[in-house]
């Protein structure tokens, strides 16, 4: 047993390193049972695991840290690549070991991968005792009953409205100062290389009052910042009529005003001043110049966009079935630009070596990096995901090496680019707002401005969730390094 735990710890931190991931935090209020969750991927997985906690504290259970005490074990999962689905069940066949010593233990898979391998996972691999789907987890406390029953346990049923709107969340791994609230669930754009449609469902947005109550409680509690969050948080459109993302003309008769994304964020940020708001993700598509001006029009909301653009080649954008094309996305950028000026954070997604990418096409994808010069970027190689239009239509035919090479060009390149970016904030004076201690050192903190940078500063005498104002004195590619301006 004693093995197997410290090959466990060892993963944790080398799948730590390697691709976003998380463990829950302790919450200790007195209940017997201990739940301990692992989350993979997306900020939406993360939130949605605050959702599960407080799901499955009204029903008995506290959260722990440590999977040796847990009485049940969740992975919220991603299946955006073949790499964390691996890792998923690298960790599902440790902890069955664990079992094998502690059979009273409930393993469950819930997420985007028990969406799309449930019958695999339960029945071929004989892996977990339970798989649930995101639009399922309402029905988690029944299924860990039936576990206990020796019974296993599906619901992967894909809602049309859904949205989990009425739970409080639990805040997993908590600084107190920022916060994510999911405004809407589920995906239309089904691009080619991507699962979400098949493994979120189809968009639904959230009532508007639930969202901006949700948020003043969190400023109420201290919290200083929020994240909307969205697989595409531009489309959010909701009405009284149809919440089902509110397929409503805004002038059709009887119907009642709609709400956009632009009419929410100006909500959420009349909040408060001081509340600092930010969101993700924008698909270019729908990105408007309205979202852009309310941006402008209050100081609280962030000068920060991240704004995938996949490929920087018209014909593999449209054979990613992406609805823009080059030129679209360079205009949405200049639109940024103009409205919001020159030092508004521009972030990206890039995927190298899609189906039957030129090196010429992948050219373009550099050269479109040095138009748009953003600040930092998600850059991975094409991994193709079982079921997609891709898998079904493209032949996967840029080999590996070939697919690594240009993705380090990408990533050389933005190294590059982040560092310039960064340059230009030198000798600057910007607001930052305190997160925590700095990994380096404890004789500092780090907090962020409002293009979404870190910035290190002493620590002196100042406070976890203040905001700071300092002045830009140093930079490497990744990190911004400030003095504060008394």
């Amino acid at each position: 047993m004693e093995n197997i735990i410290k090959d466990i710890n060892i993963i944790n931190k080398e799948e730590a390193d390697s691709c976003d991931f998380k463990i829950t935090a302790d919450e200790n209020t007195g209940k017997i049972k201990k739940l301990y969750i692992e989350s993979y991927g997306c900020q939406m997985n993360f939130s949605d695991s605050e959702i599960v906690a407080s799901i499955m504290k009204d029903n008995g259970f506290d959260t722990t840290s440590d999977f040796n005490h847990a009485d049940v074990i969740f992975l919220n999962t991603c299946s955006i690549r073949d790499k964390a689905e691996q890792t998923v069940r690298k960790r599902l066949s440790q902890f069955n070991q664990i079992k094998s010593e502690k059979p009273d233990l409930t393993i469950g898979v819930l997420g985007c991968m028990a969406e799309r391998l449930k019958d695999k996972l339960l029945e071929e691999e004989k892996l977990v005792d339970l798989v649930v789907g995101p639009d399922a987890y309402r029905d988690l406390p029944n299924l860990v009953l039936q576990a206990d029953e020796g019974l296993k346990g599906v619901n992967t049923f894909l809602s049309r409205e859904e949205t989990y709107a009425d739970i409080s969340p639990v805040r997993l791994n908590s600084n107190g100062v920022s916060a994510f609230i999911s405004i809407m669930r589920g995906c239309d754009n089904m691009c080619s290389f991507c699962v979400v449609p098949f493994t979120r469902g189809r968009e639904r947005s959230r009532d508007p009052h639930s969202i901006v109550n949700e948020a003043r409680d969190l400023f109420q509690k201290g919290y200083k910042e929020v994240t909307l969050l969205g697989q595409n948080v531009d489309s959010y459109k909701w009405s009284p009529e149809e919440n089902n993302k509110a397929r409503l003309n805004k002038k059709a008769e009887g119907v009642s005003e709609v709400i956009y994304f632009s009419d929410l964020l100006e909500m959420v940020a009349a909040i408060d001043s001081s509340l600092r708001v930010r969101f993700s993700t924008s698909h270019p598509k729908d990105i408007t110049d309205e979202v852009l001006y309310t941006m402008k029009a209050h100081d609280n909301i962030c000068k920060y966009i991240h704004l995938p653009v996949q490929s920087g080649n018209s014909r593999v954008l449209s054979l990613m079935n992406r609805t823009y094309d080059r030129e679209w996305y360079l205009e949405r950028v200049q639109k940024i630009r103009e409205i919001l000026g020159e030092d508004c954070g521009i972030s990206s997604d890039m995927i190298a070596g899609f189906c039957t990418e030129t090196e010429e096409e992948h050219r373009d994808t550099l050269s479109m990096m040095d138009l748009v010069q953003y600040d930092f970027s998600y850059m991975f190689y094409y991994s193709e995901r079982p079921g997609t239009l891709a898998a079904k239509k493209y032949p996967d035919d840029i080999p590996l090496p070939v697919k690594k090479r240009r993705l380090q060009e990408i990533i050389e390149k933005q190294n590059q680019l982040s560092l310039v970016r960064n340059q230009r904030d030198i000798g600057k004076e910007q607001e930052i707002l305190i997160e925590g201690q700095s990994k380096r050192s404890a004789d500092q903190l780090k907090g962020r401005n409002s293009a979404n940078k870190v910035v290190i500063v002493p620590a002196g005498k100042l406070k976890v969730g203040e905001y700071v104002k300092v002045r830009i004195t140093d930079c490497s590619s990744a990190t911004l390094f400030g003095e504060v301006v008394i």
